[in-house]
């Protein structure tokens, strides 16, 4: 070849090395209950940094799911075809047990385990984990319906990943879905117009369209749809308004269910995961919950989603700064390696210093909701920690790999680099599951009916650090006069001061000292790359992923 084909300071793949091989996350594996399953995790690490892994994830992006809607001789079908990497991924996350696994292990810690996993594989691809996450949601809104739990919970707890429409009670593992939003609601689920009629067997038939509906090759969904008196129907259960169904694809008898998709999603991200319009005309389902009381039959099903989305934005995070550092360690400019220059050092460290908050944060909610059936102060703070968390670690979410895809310069701009799919991923977390001013108003409204969880968020955030007292005592006067327009302010401050007491706690002094100095003091600017002086970067450094390979 040519003398100018020679290729030179470029970096080598980010393969061969252990995911999991992360100090923040395996320090708060411990510390949160789950130390248990340190060995796991490597597994989960090891192979999320595989290159056949790596493979899978670039086919299900590259292979986008495809609609058919009906087969060859005209027979309505509705089906979504994936690329075969797509169903690799989810057969291991349903494996490690991060679908609806930790609801039949009674282990403590379990949530805790599934939490760092669903982490720790998500840096890997985040589309996949939809139906994922999903499935981990709706188990707690199934309690409402017993008899349903009994008939499908096995299947939704199973680790084994079983595709195909087919009767649910016949499939070795379940995945489910939810239908909440409709094109003229949104996160006002409460203006949803689907209806639901009841019918002489106990049974429903629903009526209606749904706007945004992903994964919809999941077995079952959970659906919202107006019962009662709002459409005439006779009453069940006292009430009437808006209810939670169960919508099985099949039906006990092997019949299809009618969900027709319309189509799926052109979005800006997350394009390994099929995001549909179904629409329902007479299709059967199963009350969840009483009529009239289907946004309480799903609350717990929202705290678990908005968890998820808390865990997959941070790592989204992690990903991305794991992928700078690892090009600062090989690329060279000006006669030494990027990592060696204090200006780079100065953002790689301000970028691990963020990324290090969300997992520590994350994972300090999932011991929450490990802990809060038996215990009422962790109940309590779990109600204000996922807010606070949902909101501020997807909103963090763009800005940090924005300035981690900088640090790759023009090679992060190409595809190649899996730079830009972490991008076009980073906004949905804040969107998915209310965006960020439907979190914000719900931090006001638990505020003012739980006292208790902001008596959790106090004791949390209290004695660590004068310059967090300091700041704390701030949010508490301001919460004398706070209404809807304060509601991001107060929000966005409660959740660095809980970011800050938690490093505070838990990391290492250098780590702690760098977020508190610069998040709660504010001595940072307005980019990373911008901490203040005396800031002990090695040590900051010192806390990013192993990137090396893999003995």
């Amino acid at each position: 070849m040519p003398a100018t084909h020679e290729v030179s300071n470029q970096v080598p793949d980010l393969v061969g090395h252990d995911v999991a091989a992360d100090p923040p996350l395996l320090e708060g594996l411990e510390r949160e209950g789950a130390g248990w399953a340190r060995d796991d995790l490597h597994a989960v690490g090891r192979l999320a940094g595989s290159a056949v892994a790596a493979e899978w994830a670039d086919a299900a992006h590259r292979n986008e799911p495809r609609l058919r809607t009906h087969d060859r001789v005209g027979h309505r079908v509705d089906e979504v075809d994936y690329d075969p990497g797509y169903h690799a991924l989810l057969t291991e996350a349903v494996g490690y047990g991060f679908a609806g696994a930790p609801w039949a292990d009674e282990r403590s810690g379990a949530h805790v385990a599934r939490a760092a996993g669903f982490l720790t594989w998500s840096q890997l691809e985040a589309g996949h984990g939809c139906p994922i996450s999903m499935t981990y949601a709706v188990l707690p809104a199934l309690r409402a319906a017993p008899e349903l739990l009994a008939t499908y919970g096995p299947g939704l707890t199973s680790r084994t990943h079983d595709p195909g429409l087919r009767v649910p009670s016949t499939k070795r593992g379940l995945l489910a879905g939810m239908g909440m939003t409709e094109k003229q609601g949104g996160s006002d689920v409460r203006a949803n117009t689907t209806r639901a009629v009841a019918t002489s067997d106990g049974t429903y038939l629903l009526t209606g369209h749904k706007w945004f509906t992903s994964a919809p090759m999941c077995d079952l969904f959970l659906v919202l749809a107006q019962a009662g008196g709002a459409n005439g129907a006779t009453g069940r259960g006292g009430g009437a308004g808006l209810t939670c169904f169960l919508v099985p694809r099949v039906l006990p008898d092997g019949t299809r269910n009618t969900f027709g998709i319309q189509r799926l999603k052109d979005k800006l991200g997350n394009r390994s995961n099929a995001s549909s319009e179904p629409e329902f005309e007479d299709t059967v389902a199963w009350r969840v919950g009483d009529e009239g009381r289907g946004v309480r039959t799903i609350i717990e099903m929202v705290a678990c989603t908005r968890l998820d989305n808390a865990l997959g934005s941070a790592a989204g995070m992690r990903a991305a700064v794991s992928r700078a550092a690892h090009h600062a360690r090989y690329r060279s400019a000006f006669g030494r390696t990027l990592l060696e220059q204090p200006l780079m050092r100065e953002v790689l460290a301000d970028l691990a210093l963020e990324s290090e908050a969300a997992v520590t944060l994350a994972l300090r909610l999932a011991g929450a909701q490990d802990r809060a059936p038996r215990d009422e102060n962790e109940a309590a703070f779990r109600r204000i920690g996922v807010t606070l968390g949902k909101y501020w670690i997807c909103k963090r979410q763009t800005a940090v790999v924005g300035e981690a895809l900088e640090c790759l310069g023009g090679n992060g701009y190409v595809e190649e680099s899996g730079m830009p799919r972490l991008f076009r991923e980073s906004p949905l977390n804040s969107i998915w599951e209310g965006s960020g001013n439907v979190n914000a108003l719900d931090l006001l409204r638990i505020l003012a009916r739980e006292p208790a969880s902001l008596e959790a968020w106090r004791a949390e955030v209290s004695g660590v650090d004068h310059r967090i007292d300091a700041g704390r005592k701030e949010v508490e006067a301001d919460l004398v006069h706070a209404d809807e327009r304060d509601a991001r302010r107060l929000t966005e401050r409660m959740a660095v001061l809980l970011s800050g007491a938690l490093l505070v706690r838990h990391a290492p002094t250098a780590v702690a000292d760098a977020y508190v100095s610069s998040r709660v003091a504010g001595d940072h600017g307005q980019a990373f790359g911008t901490l203040p002086r005396g800031v002990d970067v090695d040590a900051l450094l010192a806390r990013l992923p192993d990137t090396s390979r893999s003995a």
